[in-house]
């Protein structure tokens, strides 16, 4: 079976900044050992051809990088929105016009399952279709695109979602079933340093310094910690980068001004951000809005606990597997209360429910999964 993984997001270096892009080019090059796999992918650079290893990977340029910046709403986002959506179109048709794949998957619904959709139309090929909470979040918010939305998703062979929350409404919204399939990352290698069992402890925040993400929920809960509190932290790191960044910073400075022992740095590729996660003794999921984050599976993976907001489906996710600490809300005051918690309570108390996690967030089984079903969907079709 041949398949064609149509995506807008596949990372262009490894830096740490490429946010979905990292589990994307894992899920491809496991699904690269079962099936032949071309990936369609957008660039900041010159278009282009090239393999890594068994698979692959087509690029087409954009004019402004990343694609996730471009806001419809912005006349002054128009032309690139426009000849990306033209040059994304032409490679896609281009590839599948000369490869004939078996099948086409589209990561994200738009606007990769609208070319996806529009091959449909043209070869027959069938698609199916992996949406994140930004395609139903922002995106179906809009109306013009909302029914494009649907449009794709109703078509769609099979509809997927990186949440449980988010399955249901991309339900909703195409009118068909949506299976919930997790994103996650593949990392380099597993924590050779043991939970701890005793402290003081080792805090760590690894994401994007965005409102929705909230970092300064993290600090403005840091400073409002107290003396008896701090003597149960050794050190806190932070880790990543964006338009908060002011705000960050400043507040990094206020804490170490008053003696606190916190550190800030900028995004981490997967090994340095292996070695972060398993330096720490628990790392910090402060968001304000979340489905289900990368950074979730990546603490699970290398066993690490979290403290964390009851945003998205991390309650229902904790209610299954105790991974850690969970907000009573995405409030300073209530996080606040989860760190001094967190502070008396042993990491290790989590390592069974972060061990069941793992196994459920493990994109080989994700990406072997997927390369099953569409096994048997080329078995249907020889059979018919």
């Amino acid at each position: 079976m041949h398949v064609v993984l149509v995506t807008t997001s596949y990372p262009e270096s490894s830096s740490g900044s490429e946010a979905a892009g990292g589990f994307v080019a894992d899920f491809a090059h496991q699904l690269a050992q079962h099936s032949k796999v071309t990936v369609i992918a957008a660039t900041s650079g010159p278009a282009s051809r090239l393999s890594e290893g068994s698979l692959q990977v087509h690029r087409f340029s954009v004019p402004r990088w990343p694609l996730s910046l471009l806001k419809p709403y912005r006349p002054s986002d128009w032309w690139p929105i426009l000849r990306t959506l033209r040059d994304g179109k032409r490679t896609v048709d281009e590839v599948i016009r000369s490869e004939r794949p078996d099948y086409i998957f589209a990561l994200w619904a738009l606007p990769s399952g609208h070319w996806a959709r529009v091959m449909l139309d043209r070869y027959g090929i069938p698609y199916g279709v992996w949406a994140l909470g930004s395609d139903i979040w922002s995106l179906g918010r809009i109306p013009i695109l909302r029914w494009y939305l649907r449009n794709v998703l109703k078509r769609a062979d099979r509809c997927f979602a990186d949440g449980l929350e988010l399955a249901a409404q991309v339900t909703e919204i195409g009118g068909a079933s949506c299976d919930f399939m997790p994103s996650a990352r593949l990392l380099p290698k597993t924590c050779a340093r043991d939970l701890a069992t005793s402290g003081p402890w080792r805090l760590a925040f690894l994401g994007r310094w965005h409102v929705n993400k909230g970092i300064d929920i993290f600090l403005k809960s840091l400073r409002a910690l107290t003396s008896d509190d701090w003597e149960q932290i050794a050190e806190v790191r932070i880790h990543g980068g964006g338009p908060l960044e002011n705000e960050v910073r400043s507040l990094v400075t206020e804490l170490r001004e008053c003696g606190h022992p916190v550190s800030v740095g900028g995004y981490l590729d997967k090994e340095r951000a292996t070695e972060l996660i398993c330096w720490t003794d628990y790392l910090t999921l402060p968001s304000r809005i979340e489905s289900i984050p990368v950074i979730l599976s990546d603490a699970a993976q290398l066993g690490r606990p979290l403290i964390a907001t009851p945003v998205g489906d991390l309650p229902r996710l904790f209610a299954n597997h105790q991974f850690g600490i969970i907000a009573e809300a995405a409030t300073v005051a209530a996080y606040t209360l989860a760190l001094q918690r967190a502070l008396r309570t042993s990491p290790a108390q989590f390592r069974s429910g972060l061990s069941a996690l793992a196994d459920e967030f493990d994109i080989r089984r994700v990406a072997d999964g997927f390369a099953r079903y569409v096994e048997d969907i080329g078995c249907n079709e020889s059979a018919s």
